[in-house]
C-alpha cells in the first residue's frame, strides 16, 4: 500500500517521500526582482521536503502584482535563482520555480514602471491590494490584445528557459488563485470574443498554449501546472473569480488537451469538488499533487492513502518547520507559523524558525 513515506518519481526528480512544499509568496525579493540574499538559506533549510515549489515568480514586467516579488527574466534574476538552486541541491532537495503572472490582481504602485494591470478583459476584481502607501483599490485592468496574449505566452516560454538556466529542476505554471491563467479560464473575468474566450474550449486556450510552450522549451519532464478548480466552490472568491456554470467543462477540456503532453505533474489546490478530483485523477497520466487548505496534519496522508494523489503539498506548516518530515515521522511538536511575518521584512519569520536539532 502506498503511504506518505514511500519514495516516488515526479518528472526526473527522485523524491524520498510524498510530501512537498507548496508555493508561498514571501515578498522578500530585491526591488529589481532578484531573490533576496537570505533566499538560498530559506529554501535550503527546507530541502528535506524533497520538492520545493518556489514563491510565485513573474515572467515579465506586467506579471508583477505585489511588492518585492521575484522575477525570472533578467540576468540578475538568473544569478539570484542559481544561488538558491545550488543551495537546495547541495542540501539534497529539488527546486521547481513557479511562474506567476498576476494579471488584474495588481496595482501600478507595485510594478516596475507603474503599469496599469493587464487581463483577459477590462474587468476589475473588486478587491484591494497592499502597496507602499497601504491598502488601495485594485484598478480596472487593460484588456490584452490578441497579439499581446500570444506575446505573453512567449514571455512564459522565455521565463521558463531562464529558470532552467538558473538550475531549476522543474517550472510550475501558476494557473490558480485568481491570477492571469485562471482569469482566462473563468467566465466572470473573461468576456473575450476572440480565440481566447467565448466558450469553455476557448477560455482554456491560453492555459493550453502556455503549457505547450513550456513543454516545447524545457521538456515535459520539467513542466508542471497548478490549478484551483471551483476556487470559491461556485461563488466569487477574494480575487473576484467566478467560474460560472461551465467551469467544470472548461477544466475537463483543459485536462484533455494537456494530458497527452504528459507534463511532469499537475498540482491541484483543492476546494472540495470531490467528483472533479476523482475525474482528474482518472484522466491525468503523470504525478498528481494535491493541496487541501486547512486540512489537519493528522489527515495529511488521506489523499495518498485513498489513491487520489501521488504527492501532497504543505504551505504554512513547511514555512514554520524547516524539518517538517522529521517532525511528522517522530511525532515531535511543531513550531506555530507566525502570520505577522509571512510577508515582507527581514530574516525574522523567514530563516529563524528552529529545527529539532537547534531548538
Amino acid at each position: 500500500m502506498t503511504t506518505l513515506w514511500n519514495p516516488t518519481t515526479v518528472g526526473t526528480m527522485q523524491l524520498p517521500h510524498r510530501l512537498a512544499m507548496s508555493p508561498m509568496t514571501r515578498d522578500r525579493a530585491l526591488p529589481d526582482g532578484t531573490p533576496g540574499p537570505s533566499a538560498p538559506r530559506y529554501y535550503a533549510q527546507r530541502a528535506s521536503l524533497g520538492l520545493l515549489i518556489t514563491e510565485g515568480t513573474q515572467p515579465n514586467d506586467d506579471g508583477q502584482g505585489y511588492l518585492l516579488t521575484p522575477g525570472s527574466y533578467t540576468d540578475e534574476h538568473v544569478r539570484g535563482w542559481r544561488a538558491v538552486a545550488d543551495a537546495v541541491h547541495d542540501a539534497g532537495g529539488h527546486l521547481a520555480i513557479q511562474l506567476m503572472h498576476t494579471g488584474r490582481m495588481s496595482h501600478p504602485d507595485n510594478t516596475p514602471h507603474h503599469r496599469q494591470p493587464v487581463a483577459p478583459s477590462a474587468i476589475a476584481p473588486g478587491a484591494q491590494m497592499f502597496t507602499g502607501t497601504g491598502m488601495q483599490d485594485i484598478p480596472e485592468p487593460r484588456a490584452l490584445t490578441t497579439e499581446e496574449v500570444r506575446t505573453t505566452v512567449e514571455d512564459f516560454r522565455r521565463a521558463a528557459a531562464r529558470a532552467v538556466e538558473a538550475g531549476a529542476d522543474a517550472v510550475e505554471i501558476h494557473g490558480a488563485n485568481g491570477y492571469l491563467v485562471q482569469q482566462f479560464l473563468a467566465e466572470g473575468s473573461n468576456h473575450r470574443t476572440d480565440e481566447y474566450g467565448g466558450s469553455p474550449s476557448a477560455r482554456a486556450q491560453f492555459a493550453i498554449e502556455v503549457t505547450r510552450a513550456l513543454v516545447e522549451e524545457i521538456g515535459a519532464e520539467r513542466t508542471g501546472l497548478r490549478l484551483s478548480p471551483a476556487s470559491a466552490e461556485g461563488g466569487v472568491d477574494h480575487a473576484g473569480i467566478d467560474e460560472g456554470e461551465t467551469g467544470r467543462e472548461t477544466y475537463r477540456h483543459l485536462i484533455s488537451e494537456i494530458a497527452p503532453l504528459r507534463p511532469a505533474y499537475l498540482h491541484l489546490l483543492h476546494h472540495g469538488d470531490e467528483l472533479l478530483l476523482k475525474e482528474i485523477r482518472e484522466l491525468w497520466p503523470t504525478a498528481l499533487l494535491v493541496n487541501r487548505p486547512g486540512r489537519e496534519l493528522d489527515a495529511i496522508a488521506d489523499d495518498i492513502d485513498a489513491g487520489l494523489a501521488d504527492v501532497v503539498t504543505v504551505g504554512a506548516w513547511a514555512l514554520a518547520n524547516p524539518d517538517l518530515p522529521e517532525r511528522l515521522r517522530s511525532g515531535a511538536d511543531l513550531n506555530e507559523p507566525d502570520p505577522a511575518t509571512f510577508y515582507g521584512g527581514g530574516d525574522e519569520g523567514y530563516v529563524d524558525y528552529p529545527t529539532l536539532a537547534t531548538a
